[in-house]
């Protein structure tokens, strides 16, 4: 699609919002159970797009995609009514016989640019909140997942006239293409460098953005925390979907004290989770691409495995995989690995491990496993982060009621459950006045015995 057909159908989606039929309670509603009943009858075919992509088994196709998916459609419909209810605020008595008002108000066609390793959820999850709030839509599905792409095309096609919602397929050209238009709102997951460009091409029409990025996000575990639990939670957490997640634990700080028990933890539960041979898991999902693939497996190179290491191209498989011995020198440690590799790195004071981690672009996500609530608040207080866990990896994701978005470096803005509904929304500012008084302090000509009525205002 060239920019001639994007700039009609951005068009004929400004004429379908012009009239207003997005914005009601039953067209928002409709949208979102229709988004529904959708997925839920497709949900056989959804799963095996994701495999075919990225090698996700069923359960977890729908765990991490679908039911993600599923429960902001149903928290945004169940609380829908209250979020469109205009909001009344107090009014300055120097506003004599007024009222004011916070008119929630759809800011309009709505730019929706998602990734390729969560293919679903990533697009579908900005969708529910754009049609929440009452704006049209245009989707733009990774190339680097086709088969997703296409069942989101289907889907997309089957509810929706492309006046309301569409789908662009495609690849550079079409998201040069999509970044010439002026949008109302531009959403985009992926990388920190692709960010730039859409934050400058945001910029030549002042379109707002929500950018969720990424980064490298640490996981930190003291000599308080629950070694055993924090072994197999940070196991699951780093090698989920192969560990092409953006809150992903990109780095171990351990305390010195704790580090081998700690690592034949992981090592261990990595067993469990893959068996002994985890390339032929069914488990365990697979690399995007061959392109992913050779850059991860370069990161390895030279560093000391303590398990894992082996891979096959032919399957774009690397098995979950640990390193000792790195240093904030080390390659791997110089860009976000975004793969099933986990770099280990010890401590003994916990001060120098907070200035390192400030010194860098603020991450996406941070875990802090310990069993103190003073240093849990400390840590909280002095790290800057766009969200994350205490005691758990990648949870935090999974409600609807914490906003997910990056701050810094990782991203700006969120979304999921009323964060998204407000992410989609401008909040009107209206202030009703009555006729029947009208103090004429205001008008001119100006007196100067009237500021020492203001004063006291």
């Amino acid at each position: 699609m060239n920019k001639e057909h994007i700039s009609a159908l951005v068009e004929a989606q400004r004429e379908h919002f012009a009239t207003g039929v997005t914005r009601s309670l039953p067209a928002r509603r409709a949208a979102l159970t229709g988004l529904e009943l959708w997925i839920t009858e497709h949900e056989t075919d959804i799963r095996a797009a994701l495999a075919q992509d990225l090698g996700k088994s069923g359960f977890e196709a729908y765990a991490t995609e679908v039911f993600v998916v599923l429960s902001e459609i149903r928290h945004a419909r169940a609380h829908l009514k209250s979020w469109m209810r205009p909001r009344r605020v107090p009014t300055p008595i120097v506003h004599f016989l007024a009222g004011s008002k916070i008119y929630p108000d759809p800011l309009g066609v709505a730019l929706i640019m998602s990734p390729w390793n969560y293919p679903f959820q990533l697009t579908l999850a900005p969708l529910v909140a754009a049609l929440a709030a009452g704006n049209c839509a245009v989707i733009k599905p990774s190339a680097y997942s086709p088969a997703t792409s296409r069942i989101i095309a289907r889907m997309i096609g089957e509810l929706f006239d492309p006046s309301r919602v569409a789908v662009v397929e495609g690849g550079r050209a079409e998201n040069q293409a999509l970044l010439d238009v002026s949008w109302d709102k531009i959403c985009f997951t992926g990388s920190v460098a692709v960010g730039r460009v859409i934050m400058e091409a945001a910029s030549k029409h002042l379109t707002p953005v929500t950018l969720e990025l990424g980064g490298k996000s640490p996981c930190l575990v003291d000599e308080t925390a629950d070694i055993k639990l924090a072994a197999r939670r940070i196991a699951w957490g780093k090698f989920l979907n192969s560990g092409q997640t953006c809150v992903a634990p990109d780095y171990l700080y351990v305390h010195e004290s704790v580090k081998d028990q700690l690592m034949a933890g992981i090592v261990e539960n990595i067993k469990k989770f893959y068996g002994d041979d985890p390339l032929t898991s069914e488990s365990f999902s697979h690399l995007v691409n061959e392109k992913h693939f050779d850059r991860v497996c370069a990161l390895m190179q030279g560093e000391h495995v303590v398990a894992g290491g082996r891979s096959d191209r032919a399957t774009l498989r690397i098995e979950p995989t640990v390193l000792d011995g790195i240093t904030w020198d080390s390659p791997i440690m110089q860009e976000e690995i975004f793969g099933p590799v986990l770099p280990v790195m010890t401590y003994t004071d916990i001060e120098p491990v907070v200035a390192e981690i400030s010194a860098r672009p603020h991450p996406l996500a941070t875990y802090i496993f310990t069993g103190r609530k003073v240093r849990e608040r400390a840590l909280l207080e002095r790290l800057r982060f766009g969200g994350g866990c205490i005691n758990d990896t990648i949870v935090h994701l999974a409600t609807t009621h914490l906003p997910f978005g990056g701050v810094g470096g990782s991203g700006m803005g969120a979304y999921h459950g009323k964060v998204g509904f407000d992410t989609f929304t401008h909040y009107k500012g209206v202030l009703k006045k009555s006729n029947l008084l009208d103090i004429p302090l205001r008008y001119p000509p100006y007196k100067d015995s009237g500021i020492a009525l203001l004063r006291h205002l």
